[in-house]
């Protein structure tokens, strides 16, 4: 009897220690199901390039969350198709990640033509759907799912031009304007924060005319802005042609107060192209690496120690914020129901590393957009003040 009861007890104790074996053993999350977070970038074809970073954004993030324990207490698991740059492709996918994938949770794409397109599936679907948008077009259509956590708006680009250029005297600031734009939707969309901000500066638009890309020449048009005396340029365009009229405004010998460029100027690219001609350029950004949030520190050392890349890319950071807006989302609503996400969302302000946003009934933050001045070979913030890492060079120097 007695040496039945000691093999029960020595059974007892082994399966007891054998037990606190296994939970150290165990990885953090234990068996639990992992949330699925699914999408589509382009990682092939036009847009690729690009695409590639936003992805490597959401990967830093979904790192992160699963080395502090997941979301929720789950691990996420990542679900990235490649719609080879096409927004039919991107809305193919997207449907095939909620129905048949099954994704808990939604990413954002890349580019805006691709979010225009899949904007309305996801709200048949109501699933919540974070990511840059495609301009103000995409997010006036009523849908209800969908934020743009930070957005990339044409229509605010140059808004942090304009509030800074207040702030110089009303003697000091241009008198003539020329603008040139690209003849596609990016750059129609440039036109709404110029108007606006040359009608409440005060400044008269002299030349105002669009070109077809891809631009041949710079050199008529800067011709004509020369003649007629302009002493601002918008030349609201890519990187191309934003390079192409830098170079035919110093041919031919034209040196504006200020030079405000589209797209371009805020990449790495543009000094390599331009060298010193590049300096002394404005231009918008909803992000920027040296913005003082909580958070940019760590994607600038993964672009160094993950990328070998000086400076975090542009989208890379885009990537990292959308992911940090939905992740708020469900901790905010403590679940995976897309109506609670939503609700919360649209109730409480989100911490992110391009700004802290709250979003009204177009899924949009208050109109915003951080100034760029390229000095000395690095891209500057200059507006709004508590972000400033450098006074702004006004009026530009003369062509060395």
């Amino acid at each position: 009897m007695k040496k039945k009861l000691f093999i029960g007890v020595l059974v007892l104790f082994t399966c007891f220690f054998l037990s606190l074996y296994a939970g150290q053993q165990s990885p953090v999350h234990g068996a639990q199901k992992p949330i699925v977070i699914g999408g589509s970038l382009p990682l092939t074809g036009t847009y690729s390039a690009t695409g590639k970073w936003v992805e490597r954004g959401y990967q830093l993030w979904a790192e992160e969350i699963n080395g502090k324990g997941g979301l929720l207490g789950r691990p996420v698991k990542l679900i990235i198709y490649d719609d080879k740059s096409d927004a039919k492709e991107a809305v193919s996918l997207i449907e095939k990640v909620i129905t048949v994938d099954k994704a808990d949770l939604l990413l954002g794409g890349y580019p805006g033509t691709a979010c225009t397109a899949v904007m309305p599936v996801v709200e048949k679907y109501k699933m919540v759907y974070v990511s840059m948008g495609g301009h103000m077009v995409s997010f006036s259509q009523g849908y209800t799912y969908s934020f743009g956590g930070p957005p990339l708006m044409g229509e605010w680009w140059f808004v942090g031009f304009f509030e800074w250029m207040k702030t110089v005297p009303a003697d000091q600031r241009p008198k003539r304007v020329a603008i040139f734009t690209m003849n596609n939707p990016i750059g129609v969309s440039f036109m709404d924060s110029i108007y606006k901000g040359c009608k409440e500066t005060g400044m008269e638009i002299v030349i105002d005319e669009k070109y077809n890309l891809p631009l041949t020449t710079a050199d008529t048009m800067i011709m004509k802005a020369k003649q007629m005396k302009a002493d601002l340029l918008f030349a609201s365009g890519m990187f191309p042609d934003g390079v192409m009229t830098i170079r035919a405004c110093k041919a031919l010998d034209y040196s504006p107060k200020a030079i405000a460029q589209g797209i371009g100027s805020v990449i790495p690219e543009w000094t390599k192209e331009l060298g010193k001609d590049g300096d002394y350029v404005f231009s918008g950004t909803s992000w920027h690496y040296k913005l003082k949030y909580p958070g940019n520190d760590k994607v600038i050392k993964a672009a160094k120690d993950k990328y070998k890349e000086d400076e975090p890319p542009l989208y890379f950071g885009f990537g990292y914020a959308w992911m940090q807006t939905l992740q708020q989302g469900v901790e905010g609503a403590k679940t995976l129901d897309q109506t609670k996400i939503r609700d919360w969302l649209r109730s409480h302000e989100v911490k992110t590393i391009a700004g802290n946003f709250k979003f009204d009934s177009k899924g949009l933050p208050k109109p915003f957009a951080y100034l760029t001045q390229v000095i000395d070979g690095n891209v500057e913030l200059i507006w709004p003040p508590e972000m400033r890492t450098h006074a702004a060079v006004y009026p530009k120097p003369p062509w060395k």
